[in-house]
């Protein structure tokens, strides 16, 4: 299994579609036209489609808000010293995790309007 892409419902659409292509180097690209009618944008990473935000509103056949949530989502990369210099560059809050026995560190954010993110490095820290 492999994760397909992640919907993010965003009060700020124009803040957070900014904060991942600034954060995370994605691309906007196309949307299908028969979800055009929803207000937001879908947000590439090698050529795939991985985030896609969608506006606060709901229209008459989706809900504005669900009864559960997904508590906060994770994507793995690369070259933890090099986001942290973004995140400071962006000036981002930001906490970092360390967890030794998986030789991962982690750093969770969150985008603008709350949505929690979290970066999971597979490198240990340097001695």
């Amino acid at each position: 299994m492999m994760l397909d892409h992640v919907t993010i419902r965003s009060s700020e659409l124009a803040a957070t579609r900014a904060f991942f292509i600034d954060l995370f180097d994605l691309e906007e690209g196309p949307r299908p036209a028969e979800i055009k009618r929803i207000p937001g944008h879908w947000l590439y990473a090698k050529g795939e489609p991985i985030v896609h935000i969608i506006g606060n509103r709901g229209l008459r056949d989706m809900p504005d808000v669900a009864s559960d949530a997904i508590d906060h989502v994770a994507f793995r990369l690369d070259d933890f010293v090099g986001f942290k210099q973004r995140l400071a560059r962006l000036d981002i809050p930001h906490s970092d995790m360390e967890l030794a026995e998986l030789n991962e560190r982690r750093v969770f954010l969150r985008a603008p309007g709350g949505p929690l993110i979290e970066a999971v490095f597979r490198e240990p820290r340097l001695a």
